[in-house]
């Protein structure tokens, strides 16, 4: 499996796999009375809940808000995917984080899961440092019986799209930044629109606000997070019928909601859910470039074009100690260079470059360091 080793999960320490005690059975019947206690959902909903699996896909502000709700009201299994490392301005909104994590640089998906199995340990958490792509999504997400929305990547949320359309596997579309956000349910074959039917075409570099260039507050994340939590729940819980079947936007600056109705909205020839049935980001046609800036700080990501082994971290580590302050651990190896760029490299081959913003420097960079 792409991008994925045995250290990860030990080092998260994750319970994984399907033989595990699922979450509702975790803590004896008393850990959920109050949630089993609602008439709409009651035991078979919780039922349902613990036996299933959800991919929370980025484990940033809204990612740590689902997986919390979700953890804590007794899912069977979480996925847990992000590319990125904990780092000081993370933690003013991404509530499973703390400095500890901060100071050494743990990658999201490793440090959730430990943060999570200590809230709930009869959930199963799988963590994956990786970046999700073509190459590696059918894989992640092949025991998913829904997906989480937690990225800043439209290039993603394009690909989890197809994902949906060609298995049928419902997911659940969310962004927030400043003090506004968006959300949407999104189900195949259901008779409503695709990512797609509401938004064509990716929008153009630049012309949207970003967490770098209009900033976030907390309770926006956490207002989007929980009304995705919640579908997750009515889905999984077999209550289709209370899901709100709309496109939420709120502003919570300005204290307004509006709910945009969708039933209509999708459309015949919409590429991926049309007849055509053509999915370009899952076959790569669409693919997002080698570097890609990281949200809310100077870091560029470089991806190797293709990795079908992991790197022999130690050995690197050795080759690089004269280079500046060397920090390895079982799930990446940090260069901190005198200059004040940090290098940070995933067994998959993958680097987060800390200190630039030019992604030629970044590239240049990866080079240097691997031969490649």
């Amino acid at each position: 499996m792409e991008g994925t080793s045995d250290r990860a999960l030990e080092s998260a320490g994750a319970a994984g796999g399907r033989g595990a005690m699922t979450g509702a059975l975790a803590g004896g019947a008393d850990r959920y009375a109050r949630q089993v206690r609602f008439a709409p959902f009651g035991p078979e909903g919780q039922e349902r809940l613990s036996a299933s699996t959800a991919a929370i896909v980025g484990v940033g502000a809204l990612g740590c808000v689902s997986a919390n709700h979700l953890a804590r009201a007794g899912i069977g299994r979480l996925i847990l995917i992000d590319r990125d490392v904990v780092e000081p301005t993370n933690l003013q909104r991404q509530l499973l984080y703390d400095e500890a994590d901060a100071a050494e640089g743990t990658p999201k998906a490793v440090a959730a899961a430990r943060r999570l199995s200590a809230i709930n340990g009869g959930v199963g958490y799988r963590p994956y440092a990786v970046d999700l792509n073509a190459g590696n999504v059918e894989t992640l997400l092949a025991d998913a019986d829904l997906v989480v929305d937690g990225t800043d990547s439209f290039g993603v949320r394009y690909l989890l799209n197809e994902w949906s359309a060609k298995h049928g596997k419902p997911w659940i579309y969310g962004a927030a930044v400043g003090a506004s956000g968006m959300t949407m349910t999104i189900r195949p074959g259901a008779g409503g629109p695709c990512l797609r039917c509401i938004f064509p075409q990716p929008p153009r570099g630049g012309a949207l606000d970003t967490c770098e260039t209009a900033g976030v507050v907390g309770p926006i994340v956490d207002l989007v997070a929980s009304v995705q939590s919640m579908e997750a729940i009515k889905l999984l819980g077999g209550r289709e019928d209370a899901l709100h079947g709309a496109l939420l936007q709120t502003d919570l600056w300005h204290t307004g909601w509006q709910q945009l109705g969708i039933a209509g909205a999708r459309r015949a020839n919409c590429p991926v859910c049309g007849a055509e049935r053509r999915f370009e980001w899952l076959d790569g046609d669409a693919a997002e470039p080698l570097t890609a800036s990281l949200c809310g700080r100077q870091t560029v990501q470089v991806s190797p074009a293709a990795s079908d082994a992991e790197l022999n971290l130690p050995r690197l580590a050795a080759r690089w100690a004269p280079l500046g302050q060397v920090e390895l651990y079982d799930y990446l190896l940090r260069l901190r260079r005198d200059d004040g760029i940090a290098f940070a490299l995933f067994p998959d081959g993958r680097a987060l470059v800390s200190g630039t913003d030019d992604p030629l420097r970044a590239r240049r960079l990866y080079a240097e360091l691997l031969g490649v």
